[in-house]
């Protein structure tokens, strides 16, 4: 199924909704890919999905040890923050695609910067700041194609 919308938030109880949301509907398999610069929301819409997941204990960006790994919720959760590698092959040294090939549900945040490697099928999540629409107003673009 190809996913292409767009939702408006207005407040960071919107885009975490929107991650729990999409969390509560995550497949086994499934790569989310989470684009934004810093301080859009990333971090508020992945504790969204984890939620969405069952996932209890606080999830915050991996972003010393590229990966972290969730397994209380109903599906295994790989939440990686790739934001720090500094080559590509660094993917191969964490088990990258044992995670993104597994049965769990992998979240990338600055997908972006490992393109070449993503599977052929993935959602991507774009947020994005609009100042003129307000300080906490976010767009958050998904496309893709869902299992």
């Amino acid at each position: 199924m190809i996913i292409n919308r767009t939702v408006d938030s207005n407040s960071e109880k919107d885009t975490y909704d929107l991650g729990f949301e999409m969390g509560k509907e995550a497949l086994p398999g499934e790569v989310i890919t989470l684009i934004g610069d810093l301080g859009v929301g990333k971090t508020v819409f992945t504790q969204g999905f984890a939620a969405g997941l069952g996932i209890r204990e606080p999830v915050c960006s991996p972003t010393f040890t590229i990966v972290q790994v969730y397994d209380e919720g109903r599906l295994p959760f790989y939440h990686f923050d790739v934001y720090r590698i500094g080559d590509i092959s660094e993917m191969d040294e964490i088990g990258y695609e044992e995670y993104v090939y597994g049965e769990g549900v992998s979240l990338i945040e600055w997908a972006n910067l490992i393109e070449d490697i993503l599977p052929d099928r993935y959602i991507k999540v774009e947020i994005s700041k609009d100042p003129k629409k307000g300080f906490d107003y976010r767009k958050i673009s998904i496309s893709g194609e869902k299992q």
